[in-house]
């Protein structure tokens, strides 16, 4: 099964697409911020990202940069901006 990390500070956001990854098959795991999403990336293999621009803590774009230090796995900018 594969596992896709879905990070966004929108709990609405991340609750749609838990749903509709869920009903296809697809494993999820969640953060709310790029530092969740830094932990979740050494904790699990993650077969794909996707991921929020604009959140606090750590933006996405930060957090891409930290998680392209340890993992190649697949990212999608998810965002409004």
């Amino acid at each position: 099964m594969y596992t896709v990390l879905i990070c966004d500070d929108d709990r609405d956001i991340r609750a749609a697409l838990r749903i509709y990854l869920t009903d296809a098959g697809y494993a999820v795991a969640e953060a709310k911020n790029g530092a969740e999403a830094l932990s979740a990336v050494g904790e699990e293999g993650l077969d794909l990202i996707l991921l929020d621009i604009m959140m606090p803590v750590m933006d996405g774009l930060t957090a891409l940069a930290e998680i392209r230090r340890s993992s190649a796995s697949p990212a999608i900018l998810l965002t409004a901006k």
